[in-house]
């Protein structure tokens, strides 16, 4: 445990419940003390649900810690299960409550003898997890549960070619915009969707999983651990390659047909079952590459070519910051100077896939590392979290949202998903539009605008102390826009390199013949 005032991925208890209230009719009882009890209104902020949470707190106080919990958690549960009539009831204690160390798998069992609904406890140790690794633990467990009960009886595959997408939900980035493009493309391919967990997904349908040829886990934070598990006790393949870029979207659809095949062939009953041929899915892959996305058609007129060679930082989780390296690297000929995960259980994965695309590659889940590596590099644009886009505020550079954790305005109301080819076109327009061109704040400051106010500091931490005077401010409203953030950074480091407290006119010119300008 560390203690933070900011951090990129949530304590465990979050993931787990992010889980537990993406299934449809389970209730989620979290044992903590106030102040832990803040996920309730975070979702139906973000997600702008109509209906409550199913989370329920049993609060710890003065009260309880003097006669002991389990007469609170269990008469909790046993309300819920009354009240609400749900499939499951899921139990999580907060990091702050597992100090306690309290018997809670005997509360379980005690409550599970009185409900009618299924009883369990959160597998996660709250002091060694994030909430992304919670949100997969607890999504393998609560599959592991209910599908497990099939052992032993036999699960006809599905007549036609059918899959399950794993890990889309609850406050995940744009999730249900990528279900939707997903289902889109695989309808295109002749492929089923048996099953998307867990979003909307009752409990006591899980026994279908098995049904379906092939698992897609479109987001490795969330859902691996399950693939896993189901690749091994029902020998289910899974997918590997994210379908984010035109380049691994191509990838992904050969991959998953590969994966089918051998399903098809492993299984006499469904010999009969059509797929496309090796042919038509090459033909679908290059009709939606030239008519269906425009990216590739983008990534070929002057407007992308105008952002050859210019210098962007990636940070985001694993699976958003290392498919957005690739693109624009790859794609858009854009030089990315690091690229950087806060996931740090990814990390080697994360390593291999953008090693041959960036300068520098950053794993950490410290924002001022990631802060103080923006300022030494001085990008021309940022894609990142929420966070880097507080940095880049600071800095005056732009920045595009490309991962959780993020804001409100990331939670769009229209289609904007960043899988599949229309999200393709997505990523086009939000790196375009993330990029500041010299040519807007020119006429920014002919016709007025934001441009034209008095200018303020924006310098990290590092340089604070330093004073501008009425001249040198004056002197530096005098440069161009979009070269003026630059200039200013500049001047300030000459400055502290040199002793100065205030920057006049005269050290300005000191810092530019320094510079060999």
């Amino acid at each position: 445990m560390k203690l933070c005032y900011w951090m990129y991925a949530g304590p465990a208890h979050i993931g787990t419940l992010r889980v537990a209230s993406s299934f449809k009719n389970v209730h989620a009882i979290m044992h903590a003390p106030l102040g832990d009890d803040y996920f309730n209104v975070m979702r139906s902020m973000l997600e702008r649900e109509r209906d409550f949470t199913p989370v329920t707190a049993s609060i710890v106080d003065r009260h309880v810690l003097a006669r002991g919990s389990q007469e609170k958690v269990v008469d909790n549960i046993t309300r819920k299960d009354k009240e609400d009539q749900p499939d499951l009831i899921l139990l999580t204690p907060t990091c702050t409550s597992s100090i306690l160390q309290e018997d809670l798998p005997n509360f379980v069992n005690r409550a599970a003898m009185e409900t009618s609904a299924d009883v369990l406890l959160a597998d996660v140790n709250h002091y060694r997890v994030n909430e992304l690794q919670a949100a997969d633990r607890t999504f393998e467990q609560v599959v592991r549960f209910y599908v497990d009960k099939q052992q032993g009886t036999s699960i006809p595959k599905t007549v036609r070619p059918s899959v399950n997408i794993l890990g889309m939900f609850t406050l995940g980035f744009h999730n249900q915009h990528d279900t939707r493009e997903l289902r889109r493309l695989l309808n295109d391919v002749g492929i089923d969707v048996n099953m998307v967990i867990p979003e909307g997904c009752s409990v006591h349908a899980l026994k279908n999983v098995p049904k379906a040829w092939v698992n897609i886990v479109p987001y490795r934070e969330v859902g691996l651990m399950a693939a896993e598990y189901l690749q091994t006790v029902w020998d289910m393949p899974y997918t590997r390659t994210i379908p984010m870029g035109l380049v691994d979207i191509a990838a992904f659809i050969r991959e998953l047909f590969d994966k089918l095949k051998a399903v098809q062939g492993a299984h006499r009953e469904l010999a009969e079952s059509a797929l496309l041929s090796d042919a038509a899915v090459t033909t679908y892959i290059d009709q939606q590459t030239r008519f269906v996305s425009q990216s590739a058609w983008f990534s070929r007129s002057i407007d992308c070519q105008n952002l050859t060679g210019k210098k962007v930082v990636v940070f985001g989780d694993a699976t958003h910051a290392a498919a957005m390296t690739k693109i624009l690297a790859r794609e858009m000929g854009v030089r990315v100077v690091c690229a950087g995960t806060y996931c740090k259980h990814e990390g080697n994965w994360f390593r291999e896939q953008v090693v041959n695309y960036c300068d520098e590659i950053l794993v950490t889940e410290d924002h001022t590392q990631v802060g103080d590596l923006i300022a030494r590099v001085e990008p021309a644009a940022i894609f990142g979290t929420q966070m880097e886009r507080h940095i880049g505020k600071r800095l005056d550079i732009p920045c595009g949202v490309i991962s959780a954790p993020v804001h409100i305005q990331n939670f769009p109301l229209g289609f904007r998903p960043f899988l599949g080819y229309e999200g393709t076109n997505q990523i086009a327009d939000l790196v375009y539009n993330s990029f500041t061109l010299g040519m807007e704040d020119h006429l920014l400051e002919i016709f007025g605008g934001h441009d034209t106010k008095e200018v303020i500091s924006k310098s990290l931490s590092s340089l604070d102390g330093l004073v501008w005077s009425p001249d040198g401010l004056a002197e530096l409203q005098k440069v161009p826009g979009f070269v003026r953030a630059k200039i200013k950074r500049n001047t300030e480091k000459f400055a502290k390199a040199n002793g100065f407290s205030e920057i006049t006119v005269d050290v300005m010119y000191a810092a530019k013949e320094a510079a060999g300008a």
